[in-house]
């Protein structure tokens, strides 16, 4: 699914590389296919990281950040000690939610190994949904021109 953006602001990329592990492979040797959630979250840590948007941050506002939707495509396997490449893009919005779209590449070739998107909406530590952009998010936005 690709997430609809304004081409007219600054792209906000992160980029990773992950070893493929022994545990994440299955019995046919290639990664498992849950792992890849796991990979997109190590990319969204580290686009926190870099950019100023960790979870802890949210979690210091007085927000959670719970995924909401989430589309994966798997286009080639990896298999143990493989290195992948997992660029995490930023998707601007003026809603109150964090879009990212993630691609994995396996590094030695450079084949794309999937493609997917995550949406993130803001919740109260009480469990209620945040219809308007916290004001953290809104400052955040502003200094990255987002």
């Amino acid at each position: 699914m690709k997430l609809k953006e304004n081409r007219n602001r600054p792209k906000l990329i992160d980029t990773i590389e992950i070893q493929i592990r022994f545990s994440e492979v299955d019995s046919i040797k290639m990664a498992w296919h849950g792992s890849y959630v796991k990979y997109m979250e190590d990319g969204r840590e580290a686009f926190g990281r870099k950019f100023g948007l960790e979870y802890m941050r949210i979690f210091d506002n007085g927000y959670l950040a719970p995924i909401v939707d989430m589309h994966l495509q798997y286009k080639q396997p990896v298999t143990i000690d493989d290195i992948i490449i997992i660029e995490t893009t930023y998707i601007p919005s003026l809603a109150a939610k964090l879009m990212f779209e993630y691609n994995i590449y396996r590094k030695s070739d450079h084949a794309l190994v999937l493609k997917a998107s995550t949406i993130q909406l803001f919740m109260t530590k009480d469990g209620a949904f945040e219809i308007s952009t916290p004001p953290f998010l809104a400052e955040w936005r502003q200094k990255w021109n987002q």
